[in-house]
């Protein structure tokens, strides 16, 4: 059977070709090579360089990055390299990979040519019946490689919604559960477009809920995936409060920033079309949630760098920062209507306690997971008001949080003013 793309179950490509008025059967011709380079799922393309008429390519095998890193731990020159535990000695080469994936795929020719010296590969040419970046912008080649590919992203907010005992639930149920907490996500994403809120979302199962994070990679983008959060479990908060009978879930939350790998996985003979992402945060997440309780909020405890389009430079920013950033700019949800009432005012904020002398401190929990491994997390609230209805309290009170399972608790202040 020979492959060809399908236009139809691609709408960013389709955009972009009517935009930028593509030839389709250049794309198609394109598409083609790399996904022969592919090898269905045995390569991934590393870089690419475009040349007149040409495209050249970095093709490794998908295990030829964990060799390189493998590689580098076993030539370490420096003895002491070895005191600093296998941990670290890991995170060493880690880091190496996560340098060379985290940029564009569109490189110089040097670049391509250090590259290949560094894994040991050669470079691929493909002759192309039109010229890159003339007939074919290189965003839209950038597009179509990244599927074949391998990224890093060491920036990027995720949150986790997970169904409170879903797995205890008959099959029939947890199916009835999952739509729910899907049409909450097409309520909520809906909701931010008729709103003009710029939010292009993906999601990817964890059998028990969903991973949600924003394609779009900056401050704002990650404050627009907390506000989406808030719609998201409003709107299922509403469907409880109308259901009488366990058909809607009852979530735990999770919210954090940090690392990740993001890929595309073969699909039958194909890439999927939506990416896939494994790393840092998703693991911290899953952790956090195994904690939280039922009805609960949960936010990382993270100091990451962002970008900031709004004023074009770039932040370090931490939870508290990002939390005060959020609460600054909930006035864009202000009119948008939840069941039938229009929203009149938000508060979202971190727990905490109360003194005469020092006034109100953020808490923040250090939890253990199922490894003995410690993290730190923040307790959230959102107060949702909306004209004569009932006001929506999601996340609990810092004296709800009687069964939450911590080591221990400290009040916190921010590590440094962030320059917006």
């Amino acid at each position: 059977m020979t492959y060809q793309l399908d236009f139809s179950t691609f709408p960013e490509l389709v955009s972009q070709t009517h935009e930028s008025g593509v030839d389709e059967g250049h794309v198609k011709f394109l598409d083609k090579a790399l996904h022969d380079q592919w090898g269905l799922g045995r390569n991934l393309i590393l870089v690419w360089v475009p040349h007149d008429n040409a495209i050249e390519l970095l093709v490794i095998p998908h295990y030829a990055l964990s060799e390189y890193a493998n590689r580098i731990d076993r030539d370490s020159a420096d003895p002491t390299d070895f005191m600093d535990g296998l941990y670290t000695y890991e995170r060493r080469s880690e880091s190496v990979i996560e340098g060379v994936i985290s940029g564009t795929k569109h490189v110089d020719a040097n670049e391509l040519a250090h590259l290949g010296q560094l894994l040991g590969y050669g470079s691929t040419r493909i002759e192309l019946p039109f010229s890159p970046g003339k007939d074919m912008p290189f965003s839209m080649i950038e597009m179509l490689v990244k599927r074949y590919s391998i990224s890093y992203v060491e920036d990027r907010a995720v949150t986790l919604f997970d169904i409170v005992g879903f797995t205890l639930l008959p099959p029939l149920e947890q199916v009835t559960q999952l739509n729910s907490l899907a049409y909450s996500v097409n309520s909520a994403y809906a909701k931010m477009l008729n709103n003009n809120i710029d939010i292009s979302f993906t999601r990817s199962t964890t059998g028990d809920g969903f991973y949600i994070w924003n394609r779009d990679r900056s401050i704002q983008a990650n404050v627009n995936l907390y506000h989406f959060m808030h719609l998201v479990l409003a709107d299922n908060a509403i469907a409880n409060q109308k259901s009488t009978t366990n058909l809607t879930p009852r979530l735990r939350t999770a919210f954090h920033v940090g690392g990740h790998y993001e890929f595309y996985q073969s699909e039958g003979l194909n890439p999927t079309l939506s990416s896939y992402i494994v790393g840092d945060v998703t693991i911290e997440l899953a952790r956090m949630v195994e904690r939280a309780l039922p009805g609960q909020v949960l936010v990382g405890d993270f100091w990451v760098s962002m970008p900031d389009w709004v004023h074009g430079h770039v932040v370090k920013i931490d939870t508290l920062q990002f939390i005060d950033k959020a609460q600054e700019t909930l006035s864009s949800l202000k009119g948008l209507v939840l069941s039938g009432d229009s929203i009149d005012g938000i508060n979202c904020y971190l727990t905490g306690d109360r003194s005469e002398m020092d006034g109100f401190g953020v808490l923040r929990y250090t939890i253990a997971d199922k490894h003995d491994r410690l993290r730190n997390v923040y307790n959230a609230k959102i107060n949702i008001y909306r004209g004569d209805a009932e006001p929506i309290f999601l996340g609990l009170q810092t004296n709800d949080l009687q069964d939450f399972d911590t080591v221990s608790a400290d009040v916190v202040t921010s590590l440094g003013e962030v320059s917006l």
